[in-house]
């Protein structure tokens, strides 16, 4: 009997502590900011912890890098166009205490930062300049959106222009513009090779005057290159003294209105 009431006491002490005591794990990406009667303690750490529920609390927090995405905006150039703009970031936080103490809700402040950075960093340069500067656009986001974050307890570990969309018509006018670039370059080479053709043929025309015999080897190397082909070379008559017959007197000259004789 004895043993029955001690193990209902055990029973009874039990269900008292499971309601008095929380158990909490902090995983080793997470850390945990524990408040005694609603004043912020300490971080805590990763590990298993108890508490009591009535007079503390632990919140815990994610410290892993996380990615977030600003969506298309629309912003004015420096020269008046709207254009729409994107970003991807990538954050971690570094001061759990300052991220939840300091802001209401850090990602919304994360989220706000980025938007003004971009905003500035468009409203900055004219439309051609954002074609290119486009790398120079991302770096520039990270530096300005960083300093006000990390007061916050967050490192911006990486910030970049996403997307960028131009109206309609100012596409149609960069596309032509890149296509009249790549037409002027095209005519520029082909020009260059022209050039370059004439200068070649003008160097082997001053050598075939100086040496003309140049052409006839060039002939028969072309001509040596053809399958099919009949060469007859043609020697130089030097002298040509006409002849009756083998072993004869050549012939007298003929006279005027005369027919010649044997």
């Amino acid at each position: 009997m004895e043993l029955l009431w001690v193990g209902l006491l055990v029973l009874v002490l039990a269900l008292a502590y499971s309601r008095l005591v929380a158990t909490v794990t902090i995983y080793e990406y997470e850390r945990g900011l524990r408040f005694n009667r609603g004043r912020f303690d300490r971080v805590l750490g990763p590990g298993l912890y108890r508490h009591m529920p009535r007079y503390t609390r632990i919140q815990k927090v994610d410290v892993r890098p996380t990615q977030v995405a600003v969506p298309g905006q629309e912003i004015l150039s420096a020269d008046g166009v709207a254009v729409k703009a994107s970003v991807s970031a990538t954050y971690r936080i570094t001061a759990p205490e300052r991220a939840l103490l300091e802001t209401g809700d850090y990602q919304a402040a994360i989220y706000a930062e980025l938007q003004l950075a971009l905003r500035s960093a468009i409203g900055a340069l004219a439309v051609e300049e954002l074609l290119a500067k486009r790398a120079d656009i991302s770096s520039g986001l990270k530096t300005e959106a960083a300093e006000p974050l990390r007061l916050l307890g967050i490192e911006l570990q990486e910030a970049a222009l996403r997307d960028i969309t131009f109206p309609g018509e100012l596409k149609k006018i960069f596309t032509q513009v890149v296509k009249a670039r790549q037409e002027g370059l095209a005519a520029l080479e082909k020009a260059r090779g022209e050039t370059a053709a004439l200068r070649n043929l003008a160097n082997a025309a001053q050598m075939i005057q100086r040496s003309p015999a140049l052409m006839q080897l060039r002939l028969l190397q072309v001509l040596g290159q053809q399958a099919g082909n009949t060469v007859v070379l043609g020697l130089p008559n030097t002298t040509a003294i006409p002849l009756r017959d083998a072993g004869r007197e050549p012939l007298p000259p003929l006279e005027a209105g005369g027919n010649a004789s044997e």
